[in-house]
C-alpha cells in the first residue's frame, strides 16, 4: 500500500502506520494533506457525518489511482522543460473548501512546492488544465499572474496541445482561469463516488 502516491513519500507522515481500512486511510490522507495547504481550513469535506464518512471511505479506496493520474500530468508538464529547468514539486488530489472558490492551489512556501487539486470541481477532461495552471505557479515560485506567468503558461499550453492565452491589458484577471475549466455544480459528489 502506498502513501499518498508511489512517487511521493512525505516526511509529514512520520512513522505512523497507514491503515488498510478505507475510512481510516482516507481520514489519515486528508489529515496529512491538510498540513500542506496554505491554511489547514482550505481543505474541507462536510459537517454531515454520513457524507464525510462516505468521502473518507471513497478517498481511502481511490486516492492512489487519482494521484497517479495527476502525477502523469505533472510529468507531462515537466516534459516541457529541460531537466535542469524543472523545479521539485509534488501533486496531490484533495477536496478544497467551497468558500475559497478555487479548484487548485500551489503552496510555494514549502519545499518542494506542493500542488493540491480538487478534482471534484471540474470534469476529468479539464484536470490537465488545472495542473498546467498550478504547475506554472510552482515553476515560477510565484502566486501572481503577470507576464512571467503568461510566458510559462503559454509554453506549457503549446507543449501540451492546449489553447495558449492571448495577451490582454488586464492580464492578472484574465489568467486567473487559464486554461479555462468549467466548474461542476457540486464537487463533493465526485468525492462521494457519485460521478
Amino acid at each position: 500500500m502506498s502513501w499518498p502516491s508511489d512517487s511521493f513519500s512525505p516526511r509529514w507522515v512520520g512513522e505512523s502506520t497507514i491503515s488498510a481500512i478505507p475510512f481510516v486511510r482516507g481520514y489519515q490522507y486528508l489529515t496529512a494533506v491538510r498540513q500542506l495547504a496554505l491554511e489547514p481550513e482550505m481543505l474541507d469535506v462536510t459537517d454531515d457525518l454520513r457524507e464525510s464518512e462516505r468521502i473518507y471511505t471513497w478517498i481511502g479506496n481511490h486516492i492512489d489511482v487519482i494521484n497517479a493520474e495527476l502525477n502523469a500530468y505533472l510529468e507531462a508538464c515537466h516534459g516541457c522543460f529541460h531537466p535542469e529547468q524543472r523545479r521539485p514539486m509534488h501533486i496531490l488530489a484533495t477536496p478544497l473548501a467551497q468558500e475559497y472558490g478555487i479548484d487548485g492551489l500551489c503552496n510555494i512556501m514549502v519545499y518542494p512546492a506542493v500542488i493540491l487539486i480538487d478534482v471534484g470541481r471540474t470534469a476529468r477532461q479539464d484536470w490537465l488544465s488545472i495542473v498546467v495552471h498550478e504547475y506554472a505557479h510552482a515553476h515560477l515560485g510565484s502566486p501572481g499572474h503577470d507576464w512571467q506567468f503568461f510566458n510559462i503558461i503559454s509554453h506549457l499550453c503549446l507543449g501540451l496541445g492546449l489553447e495558449p492565452p492571448l495577451w490582454q491589458p488586464d492580464m492578472e484577471k484574465y489568467l486567473r482561469n487559464w486554461p479555462h475549466c468549467a466548474w461542476l455544480a457540486n464537487p463533493l459528489t465526485f468525492w462521494m463516488g457519485y460521478s
